[in-house]
């Protein structure tokens, strides 16, 4: 097989990456989100709740303009804060479920 059509393929599976990764990334947001939501972070953890939310927006935007790798970093940030919202919720209203799993 030639040199450049070597080339050519990797470039090819390589530029799919970014809407996939991206997508996973908003993915696990959305988890992370509806578990924070789960512990009642807007009443428990307001700031870290508003932030996650921000974050997750602006992901959003930057995914419908295909800056993959800028809609990642705000997917990662707005998943931190949803996790920290839900911890901090979870701690203040004396919940010991997990958001997601109820028995």
């Amino acid at each position: 097989m030639p040199t450049y059509l070597k080339a050519l393929i990797a470039v090819s599976l390589f530029s799919g990456c970014g809407p996939i990764r991206s997508t996973a990334y908003l993915m696990d947001t959305e988890v992370q989100l509806h578990a924070a939501k789960t512990a009642e972070a807007s009443r428990y953890a307001p700031y870290e709740w508003t932030l996650a939310n921000a974050y997750y927006l602006k992901s959003k935007e930057e995914l419908g303009t295909s800056d993959y790798a800028v809609a990642i970093d705000f997917a990662e940030k707005s998943a931190k804060y949803a996790r920290q919202a839900k911890d901090k919720a979870m701690a203040a209203s004396g919940s010991d479920y997990s958001g997601m799993n109820h028995e």
